[in-house]
């Protein structure tokens, strides 16, 4: 290689680096579109580019210039390069480490005498062009997996009816096709983009879309956040039909937009020619439920009014807000069960908490359960139910997995018992009694509310096959009960928990902990990142050293507040987790997240200015609140990862198989070491070859997961963070995989309005 090949290798390594970053600045879907790291790497490689050409061009320049653009060029090399990784921007990695080899060539040969140096011939140039281009089809032949052909499958259809996959909450398939050997293989085989997605930047509220798409009836049903359901051909992605609620998109309740999808019920025997025997229901913000024909999307005239069910008529003690229907009713029978969703940490005084029976054919109202007794409706409210339900279908037993009481964070005017709340409630399916209840959080201060419907699995005890139920907590607690009694499987002792100091508040003395199975978080916080805290100038050990903790359930504090681990955004969040009912193995991701809870006087809260984030009212109480992640002023974590886990258990003897850091953390575009793990919203599912699908993860990718091991098999990049549920289904002897990328505001500023499905070639 002489100096003027070395100069053009440079100079075309860098020139292809400007349209490759550009492209992944650009184009959606590349993992790091539209970030600042992205647009960093663009314009670094823009000059680098410049710098190659002037070096190539002007090789009569005065030395010290050349030389200047050289050392410059070659900072912006190693730069490039160090970015381009943090972005998993390979190929431009790969063009970094031409330029960088080139470059180097360069230098060597420009260090030597214009009258001492011999160019090679054109042969010699041929042959190195020929060399690079034989290695670069090299590297992309190697990166990109062999073609094979593995036959239909013979499975039958599957079908993915319920948000959970079936009423048991399992999160299981019986599919077979795609197997630990061949999942390697799988490719996008449809996306639908709905369109229905907004940044908030308008009079259109941010969306948050979270909802799982069932497969049943021969399609996908999907909800989006715009309160529209896209009904669509399970093997080609092509549009049924759409029906919109026509709802106002706006965020009464919630801070953004969301839907986590839609209910299926269809009728014992169908009436051949009748519509309606098979309806999709779909809930609004406002309240509203309305059900659709699942084969034509006309709305069914006989259900509520004219098609259109008002739950908020039943709305009528301290209606401050209206009953959201963000999660879809559960259907079991000719029945369907209503839950609801409020608005956060506002008010002392709610809407107390309801589940509402109505009949799925006409929405005539069966039964109603009441979580707050009678008495206690004007001094608290809530304890609703916003999460899924799960439903014994052979004993008949609706459980429900019932929130926290408000306010939040300051208990005092609800000293008085409330054993409904943060409970896991079992029901007669028929009637609504109450069959038993648990309470697994006393006197809610944290907002440990029961958040996820519970897994039902049989287990064996004494050689007896016991019917039992996990419920996994924000807590990271996971409570093994015999499902038809409520009896623990696995010891729950009381343990002492900290007295709270707030003036009217009094903590309860002990709080119920689980230490088999292990909880999947710890006893104490992670302790102040040494990273974090460097970067920050020790604003991290400052801050943590003036905060109050004493442990689990340290409660709220005056002053600088209290750290609170794990926080309200868990632990396990509202997907839970999924088992194998074969090796009753249970999987559960869960997060690692401190949160810093500061209760404020009345007079301290009206005094902060308009606006101010992190703050919330718990209006009628004597104390306004902020809450706020652990973090530092660059926005970085001050506690030690792994930020988030995937783990998995045997439910027989409660023993913890494996634990990995789980999910990768994205920043600006940048991706941290996996070892760190990431905060994950959304639950894994379980197929009978021995594979977790899950997305979950702040990196906007799905993956695969061997059910064994904990071993990553395969990954592919989606639009946005897949915080939904997966769903997976044979259809037409192929399997497919389904993911929602819609993303969550608390794992990152990337949505989406992708319905990805997967399968093998």
């Amino acid at each position: 290689m002489d100096r003027k090949v070395a100069g053009w290798t440079l100079a075309a390594a860098t020139g292809l680096g400007v349209p490759v970053s550009a492209a992944g600045y650009a184009l959606r879907g590349s993992g790091i579109d539209h970030t600042a790291g992205a647009l960093l790497v663009m314009v670094s490689t823009a000059l680098l580019f410049g710098a190659a050409l002037v070096l190539v061009l002007k090789p009569a320049a005065p030395a010290p210039l050349r030389w200047a653009l050289f050392c410059a060029a070659a900072l912006d090399v190693f730069g490039t390069s160090l970015a381009a990784s943090l972005l998993h921007a390979w190929l431009l990695l790969g063009l970094m480490a031409i330029a960088f080899a080139a470059g180097l060539a360069f230098a060597i040969l420009s260090g030597r005498s214009r009258q001492g140096s011999h160019p090679r011939g054109a042969d010699g140039a041929i042959r190195h062009r020929r060399l690079l281009g034989v290695a670069i089809a090299v590297g992309l032949a190697a990166a990109a997996p062999p073609a094979q052909d593995w036959g239909p499958s013979k499975d039958d259809d599957q079908a993915w009816s319920t948000f959970n996959g079936d009423l048991m909450a399992r999160k299981v398939s019986s599919a077979s096709q795609i197997t630990p050997q061949n999942v390697r293989l799988l490719k996008l085989a449809w996306e639908v983009r709905t369109g229905d997605m907004s940044q908030g930047r308008g009079e259109v509220p941010a969306t948050d879309w979270s909802a799982t798409p069932l497969f049943v009836n021969g399609a996908v049903y999907v909800a989006t956040p715009f309160y529209r359901i896209f009904a669509i051909e399970p093997d080609t992605g092509k549009i049924k039909w759409v029906y919109d609620t026509h709802a106002r998109l706006t965020a009464l309740t919630q801070p953004t937009l969301n839907s986590r999808g839609v209910a299926y019920w269809q009728a014992q025997a169908p009436g051949p020619g009748l519509p309606c025997q098979k309806m999709v229901y779909i809930g609004t913000v406002e309240g509203r439920l309305h059900g659709v024909d699942a084969d034509t999307g006309r709305r069914c005239a006989r259900f509520g009014r004219a098609g259109v069910l008002d739950v908020n008529q039943w709305n009528t003690i301290n209606p401050r807000w209206p009953l959201s229907l963000v999660q879809p009713p559960t259907v079991y029978g000719d029945t369907l069960f209503i839950g609801w969703s409020g608005k956060d940490w506002a008010e002392q005084v709610a809407p107390p908490g309801t589940v509402f029976a109505v009949d799925a054919r006409t929405g005539a109202l069966k039964w109603t359960f009441h979580a707050i007794p009678p008495g206690a409706e004007n001094l608290t409210g809530t304890a609703n139910v916003w999460g899924s339900m799960s439903v014994d279908p052979k004993a008949g037993v609706l459980y429900l997995p019932v929130s926290s009481p408000s306010p939040d964070f300051y208990g005092g005017a609800r000293k008085a018992p409330l054993p409904l709340t943060d409970s896991i409630t079992a029901l007669d399916a028929r009637t609504g009694r109450i069959l038993w209840s648990r309470q697994l959080v006393h006197h809610d201060l944290w907002d440990y509310d029961v958040n996820s419907a519970p897994v039902l699995v049989d287990l064996h005890r004494g050689g007896q096959v016991v019917p039992a139920l996990v419920q996994a907590t924000k807590q990271g607690f996971l409570f093994v009960l015999n499902r038809l009694t409520g009896e623990p499987l696995f010891p729950i002792e009381e343990r002492p928990a900290p007295a709270s100091d707030v003036p009217g508040e009094q903590a309860a003395p002990t709080q119920p902990y689980v230490a088999t199975p292990s909880p999947t978080t710890s006893d104490r916080w992670p302790g102040v990142s040494r990273l974090g805290d460097i970067l920050s100038l020790g604003e991290c050990s400052r801050t943590a050293a003036r905060l109050r903790y004493g442990g689990r359930f340290t409660p709220p504090a005056l002053g600088a507040g209290s750290l609170v681990y794990p926080g309200t955004a868990g632990g396990v969040e509202w997907g839970g987790g999924a088992v194998d009912p074969a090796t009753n193995t249970y999987v559960v991701n869960s997060s690692s997240v401190p949160m810093v809870v500061q209760l404020l006087t009345r007079a301290d809260y009206l005094a902060l200015p308009p606006g101010a984030n992190e703050y919330y009212p718990m209006a009628g109480s004597p104390y306004g609140v902020r809450q706020a992640y652990f973090l530092s002023r660059l926005r970085m974590p001050c506690w030690k990862p792994p930020y988030g886990t995937l783990s998995a258990y045997d439910l027989e003897t409660g023993r913890l198989l494996w634990r990995e850091p789980f999910g990768v953390v994205q920043r600006w575009g940048f991706y941290m070491p996996p070892s760190w793990g990431s905060v994950t919203i959304g639950a894994p599912l379980i197929t009978r070859t021995g594979i977790v699908f899950i997305g979950a993860s702040m990196d906007s990718r799905v993956r695969a997961i061997d059910l064994r091991t904990g071993a990553e098999l395969w990954s592919a990049m989606v639009d946005a963070p897949a915080v939904a549920n997966p769903a997976t289904y044979t259809y037409k002897g192929r399997q497919y995989v389904v993911f929602t990328a819609g993303g969550n505001s608390i794992l990152s500023n990337r949505i989406g309005d992708q319905l990805a499905a997967f399968a093998l070639p």
